[in-house]
């Protein structure tokens, strides 16, 4: 296309019609010193115009101000939106195996169209002129084009594709992601140079928004997908109509910088009717979530004209100029459509409560592992043992004897099997399987609450990847854990070799003193016999003084020795369930504060905001 313009004479080529010889699309015709173009219907109206006396000018596109740009400048956005762009891209990317590709659709749309719109022009501002049947939009079309471009007329539809005018070259990129063909494509009745009000403008004439054709509301759709602005045609009939405000308008509604809302046809409204219903409107858009762009703040664009007597196009030609002036309607735009698809993402990233899981539940868990793992039993059969190893080691000699011979004389061999290292019950293993079990449900589902479903079903599903095998894990660990020995090697503490040395002690005064008694018997020694028997009743009653005294003395350490016991076996199970659960549960935790970090820049909101 823009070779076939360059050798008719048009330097952006995107308006010379189309390079394919539609006989529908615009022809050159010579002019007067210039080239003119023709679409049959418009341009038999201008000839209609010259031969008419005090006509305006023809349709001249002469050569082009040198300060036209050829090859505009790409958009170039704001730190804050590349930021928020950037943050949109990361989450989509970190989210793309917890959230199906619908719910991540329209972002990568945002993302997509952004780039797609970043190369473009950032000198033209394309608005669009979105109406119903008979708003008369393309009435309004023509009037701020200067010429009649747009059909109008009684027949229903009237546009049946979009039609592009363009006051400036440079702008066939924008036009091309439109999709709007060259034979559609014109330029205003006069030549738009850098004075122009409205320099820079792409104003696009769509389809009917209510059209009982299909394919006219799906070109109204794709459109307000790609614009960066839309002029909203109302008429006093239809400015309520449902269509309009639940269709587009209540969706568009924090697009409002972006927006104008035209009451077209007031001269039709006698008195002050047309006032009446201007303030309707405004209480409409109020209720769609619109904000309205009064006394200096920032929404959209509310005012009342007459596109057929020209009442009122003047104002919205200042408007639109000024508007197109200030070159950030893309930026603006993109802003808007970012927002929009936060909005959407909302319930897959932001928590109703407290997201996390605290320290007490983490200890909890622990504790259950610890109770199902039989943590508790496990301390009291070593409090246990202990005690009888100090009362073995305590007592007397004789006493050590006789239960040696007594045990000799068992079927079970010289140290019976103590009782608690017995048989499990039947049903021990299975209700410790349980406990297990119900351990993790109940830690997955104190980290899932308040999450948002999907990464709620992450943590859970975490959680159930790292319970598989944990029964079995625990068993082993129970079988492997030994309980430590604070005195050393044995066991025993400090003051034990003191209490055996007492019983040796009495011993040896027993014995002492039963030799003394037969040595005074025999007259071997000359003692009175009183001397030896208390001698050894001395011994006799030291023994078992000595290994009460024991007794009552290792009540304290067996009992810690059980209570560490206990506790490094619990230590054991938390740390076996922290590495296959807790661990998992956290690492999902912490991709979903990230997500949720990019989600708040995403939203243009603070890191404390919700």
């Amino acid at each position: 296309m823009a070779d076939t313009a360059s050798d008719s004479g048009d330097p952006s080529g995107e308006l010379s019609g189309d390079p394919s010889g539609d006989p529908s699309g615009p022809v050159r015709m010579p002019g007067q010193g210039g080239h003119r173009w023709d679409d049959g219907f418009i341009a038999r109206r201008a000839a209609d115009r010259e031969s008419t006396p005090g006509a305006a000018r023809d349709l001249t596109m002469g050569p082009q101000p040198e300060s036209y740009e050829d090859f505009p400048r790409s958009v170039s956005y704001g730190a804050e939106l590349r930021a928020r762009l950037d943050a949109l891209r990361e989450l989509v990317g970190l989210s793309r195996t917890r959230l199906d590709g619908p719910t991540l659709a329209e972002a990568g749309r945002v993302l997509d169209e952004a780039s797609a719109r970043q190369r473009l022009s950032s000198q033209h501002t394309v608005v669009a002129i979105a109406g119903a049947t008979g708003s008369g939009k393309s009435t309004l079309f023509n009037a701020l084009a200067g010429v009649a471009i747009s059909e109008t007329g009684v027949r229903r539809p009237t546009t049946s594709a979009p039609l592009a005018c363009s006051w400036t070259d440079g702008a066939a990129g924008l036009l091309d992601r439109l999709a709007i063909p060259g034979r559609l494509r014109r330029r205003p009745w006069m030549s738009a140079g850098p004075g122009d009000e409205l320099h820079g403008l792409v104003l696009i004439d769509l389809p009917d928004h209510d059209s009982a054709m299909t394919a006219h509301r799906d070109q109204v759709d794709r459109a307000m997908e790609l614009v960066d602005a839309v002029i909203w045609v109302v008429d006093p009939e239809k400015y309520a109509d449902a269509a309009l405000h639940d269709r587009y308008l209540k969706p568009l509604a924090g697009h409002a910088e972006v927006t104008f809302v035209v009451l077209n046809q007031i001269d039709r409204l006698p008195g002050e009717a047309a006032d009446q219903v201007l303030d309707d409107l405004r209480r409409l858009l109020d209720e769609d979530g619109m904000a309205l762009g009064e006394h200096g703040e920032p929404g959209a664009t509310v005012l009342a004209l007459s596109a057929l007597t020209g009442e009122g196009v003047g104002e919205l030609r200042e408007l639109v100029g000024r508007f197109v002036r200030e070159r950030g309607a893309p930026a603006r735009r993109l802003s808007a459509d970012v927002a929009a698809a936060a909005g959407e993402l909302r319930s897959a990233y932001v928590a109703e409560g407290h997201a996390g899981l605290g320290e007490l539940a983490r200890e909890q868990f622990g504790d259950r592992l610890g109770d199902a793992i039989g943590a508790l039993a496990a301390g009291e059969a070593a409090e246990r043992e202990w005690s009888r190893n100090a009362v073995k080691a305590c007592g007397t000699p004789w006493l050590r004897l006789w239960r040696w011979y007594e045990a000799t004389r068992a079927p079970g061999g010289p140290e019976p099997m103590p009782a608690e290292t017995g048989p499990e019950p039947a049903g021990t293993e299975a209700t410790a399987r349980q406990q297990v079990e119900q351990a993790v449900r109940t830690v997955a589902d104190d980290a899932a609450g308040g999450l948002p479903a999907p990464w709620a079903q992450a943590v859970r599903e975490a959680a159930a990847r790292g319970g598989e095998g944990l029964p079995e894990a625990l068993d082993e660990l129970a079988a492997t854990t030994t309980a430590p020995r604070p005195g050393g090697r044995s066991g025993r503490p400090a003051w034990w070799p003191a209490a055996v040395l007492a019983q040796v002690m009495m011993t040896v005064h027993q014995i002492l003193g039963v030799l003394w008694l037969l040595g005074a018997l025999a007259g071997v020694l000359d003692v009175a016999p009183l001397t030896p028997v208390l001698v050894m009743l001395a011994g006799t009653a030291g023994g078992p003084l000595v290994e009460w005294a024991c007794g009552v003395a290792v009540r304290g350490p067996a009992h810690r020795y059980g209570q560490d016991a206990e506790r490094r076996l619990r230590e054991a199970a938390a740390a076996c369930g922290r590495a296959r659960v807790l661990d998992p549960i956290g690492a999902e935790l912490l991709r979903y504060r990230e997500v949720r970090e990019q989600y708040v820049t995403v939203n243009g909101l603070s890191t404390t905001g919700k």
